[in-house]
């Protein structure tokens, strides 16, 4: 087709698609051609602004390695996992509050992290911290416990660093697998986890910059999932009391997963226990499907220092 309008492109780049042999494929790329040249329109998006923009996406690529993942941030940052997550596994979307206990996988979850025992502690190597002794159920929708599944658990220190950021930790520190017993419950030790700052220096915290934004997730422990004809869980759960559970910097936080870290000051589980020590117990419910494990966003460790944790303040220009 020869351009002679700007709908003419539009249209050139749908003709396009017409020889492609995947249906989903072509449906996804009609609809983003369709979106996109609309935003460029309705935007008026300038040439050196279209620069700025091709340079952001590059730059996210350039700072993804085996140890940092700025695609999936940049994508929790702006709500599209979230929205995701809650498209993908709401039994009734007609329903004003999505019934599900699923939630974000984030860009720290590594696979193969050791096979452990229920009752087992996380904490690998020297690490600082409360106490916590977790208790978690998976059933199905009829509330019947689902056994022999397997549940994959991380999350950061007491400092806010998951271990493949932080070259102090032991690997796979606070990290583990852990399987189903008939009553569907898992249950282990670690240290009571931190809410922390996503990492600020790259496009994402640019972003967050430029919206007068902080850049804060509230304290959470991860699980996922996994087990044959059942729909792969990604899950987070939020301690009800941080003070970021309101404004999510990645908008993961819904109510279904809130829950109460409870403190306990008396009769710790293990008598070698001085001092705080609390208990979480949190139930999901999972939904028949095609178990299918993600593509794990990171591989390995950070090799060079520890990252430094910037907290942006919100809203900055406020006084």
């Amino acid at each position: 087709m020869i351009i002679k309008t700007p709908n003419d492109i539009t249209a050139s780049v749908l003709k396009g698609l017409d020889g492609a042999t995947d249906s989903r494929f072509k449906e996804i790329m009609q609809s983003a051609v369709k979106h996109m040249h609309a935003f460029v329109s309705e935007t008026k998006l300038s040439e050196s602004e279209y620069q700025r923009v091709c340079a952001v996406i590059a730059k996210l690529g350039q700072m993804t390695n085996e140890s940092h993942n700025e695609v999936v941030l940049a994508g929790g940052s702006l709500g599209i996992s979230a929205l995701v997550c809650l498209l993908n596994n709401a039994p009734n979307t007609s329903e004003v509050e999505f019934k599900t206990t699923a939630n974000m996988l984030g860009p720290f979850w590594r696979d193969d992290s050791p096979l452990s025992r229920n009752g087992e502690n996380l904490a690998r190597g020297l690490t600082k911290g409360d106490p916590i002794f977790v208790k978690a159920w998976v059933k199905d929708r009829l509330g019947q416990p689902v056994c022999d599944a397997m549940v994959d658990v991380w999350h950061t220190s007491a400092d806010g660093f998951y271990e493949n950021q932080d070259p102090s930790q032991v690997d796979m520190n606070l990290r583990g697998r852990f399987k189903t017993n008939e009553q569907g419950l898992i249950e282990f030790r670690s240290v009571k986890p931190s809410g922390y700052p996503i990492p600020v220096n790259g496009p994402v915290g640019d972003l967050l910059k430029m919206q007068g934004r902080h850049n804060m997730r509230p304290a959470h422990i991860h699980f996922l999932i996994f087990k044959e004809g059942y729909k792969t869980q990604f899950s987070q759960v939020y301690s009800d009391d941080d003070p970021y559970i309101e404004s999510d910097v990645q908008f993961g936080v819904t109510a279904s997963l809130l829950a109460q870290y409870h403190k306990h000051q008396t009769l710790p589980p293990d008598p070698s226990i001085k001092g705080d020590w609390y208990s979480l117990e949190h139930t999901f419910i999972v939904d028949q499907g095609e178990a299918i494990l993600p593509r794990a966003p990171i591989k390995g460790k950070n090799q060079g220092g520890l990252p430094e944790q910037k907290v942006l303040i919100e809203n900055p220009q406020i006084t």
